[in-house]
């Protein structure tokens, strides 16, 4: 099972968990899966992780991108492809990270803040660059880096919301890292799982329409 580029084009958006249990993950992809969303990333700091990893890729690995998060070296990398992981997330630069994913053809968002971070990270083969933490300079912030290094594709991450969605879009995101804008914690823990299901169709129609 591979990572579907196709998927992730039509619908951008990569759903972040961290510290979830398997049992409540069971009965949030399909509802995930259910309201259009293809790309969710579970974070290498949750308990029982490379479990995790392994139990939703046989699970779901054909329908559903699953990626490791929070990647951070060497190590984390080597045991999130063993247990299935279709993809990486990194929250910071880690030259050997991103390019030992290209050697293995998986596709790495590397997480990156400053142009010459970004830059780093697309030339040493980052599929996509993840922004982060993007609330810290806003959608303007995005359209200033892409101004002169506009063949990078950038993925903001953090404190995208509904409301500003469309201009981190208009400003050049060719997609997003979302957390609690899909996953509501309280909706989890509360077993929630019809409500969180609109939750997550409102966050894809909300995509959906910034389509031309």
């Amino acid at each position: 099972m591979s990572f579907s580029q196709q998927s992730f084009s039509a619908m951008p958006l990569v759903g972040i968990l961290r510290g979830v249990h398997l049992d409540d993950l069971l009965e949030i992809i399909p509802r995930y899966l259910e309201a259009g969303l293809t790309t969710i990333e579970i974070t290498m700091n949750t308990p029982d992780i490379l479990h995790i990893l392994r139990h939703t890729s046989e699970a779901f690995g054909e329908q559903l991108n699953i990626g490791a998060g929070t990647v951070c070296t060497e190590e984390d990398l080597d045991a999130a492809l063993a247990a299935g992981a279709q993809f990486i997330v990194t929250p910071v630069l880690d030259e050997k990270v991103i390019r030992k994913c290209v050697e293995a053809k998986v596709p790495v968002f590397p997480g990156a803040l400053t142009p010459s971070e970004i830059y780093k990270a697309w030339s040493w083969g980052a599929t996509l660059v993840k922004v982060f933490p993007a609330s810290a300079f806003g959608p303007g912030y995005i359209r200033e880096v892409l101004a002169p290094l506009d063949e990078i594709q950038l993925m903001p991450t953090g404190g995208i919301s509904l409301e500003n969605m469309a201009d981190y879009y208009r400003a050049g995101a060719c997609g997003f890292g979302l957390g609690s804008l899909l996953f509501d914690k309280e909706m989890i823990q509360n077993k929630a799982w019809d409500a969180l299901q609109t939750k997550m169709e409102g966050v894809a129609n909300c995509y959906r329409d910034l389509q031309p």
